[in-house]
């Protein structure tokens, strides 16, 4: 067994559709990045590529790279999942936390859990996704973004 964690940040904008958990929020802002910013799902895939001692996201899909703009984390999601199995390994479970001082994520955990269970093909009891805020503190807490950490347990 291997044990990995992953963690990701990204700011809030104007214009930009809110997508936790491959799951579209209604809220004023959306997060900042080259991909659709989905700060669960990137540090989910860290965390996977982590365990299984692989390089991290930024590496299979660089900021740079113009074909990949826009890419839903879920896609993302799926490679790491690939690349986890092509290693030797498969998830067994999943931990995440998200940090956000709005919007309330409540109503979305759900159909979040059931995204990544179908993403890393276990059963959603395997998937844990929680929402926490900082208390107006720090960056989220100032509503300046989002931010999520994930545990992952690869056998």
């Amino acid at each position: 067994m291997r044990i990995g964690h992953g963690y990701d940040a990204h700011r809030l904008a104007e214009g930009r559709k809110l997508i936790l958990g491959g799951v579209e929020i209604p809220f004023e802002k959306g997060l900042l990045g080259h991909s659709d910013a989905d700060v669960l799902l990137h540090a989910l895939a860290d965390a996977i590529l982590g365990a299984a001692a692989l390089e991290d996201i930024g590496h299979l899909f660089p900021d740079s790279d113009p074909a990949t703009e826009g890419i839903d984390s879920r896609v993302i999601l799926r490679a790491a999942v690939q690349a986890a199995a092509q290693a030797g390994y498969a998830v067994g479970n999943c931990d995440v936390t998200v940090i956000a001082q709005r919007p309330k994520l409540a109503p979305y955990l759900a159909q979040m859990r059931q995204n990544i269970a179908d993403d890393l093909a276990v059963d959603v009891s395997a998937v844990s996704v929680k929402a926490t805020t900082e208390e107006h503190m720090g960056f989220t807490g100032a509503g300046e973004g989002i931010s999520a950490h994930a545990v992952v347990l690869l056998r």
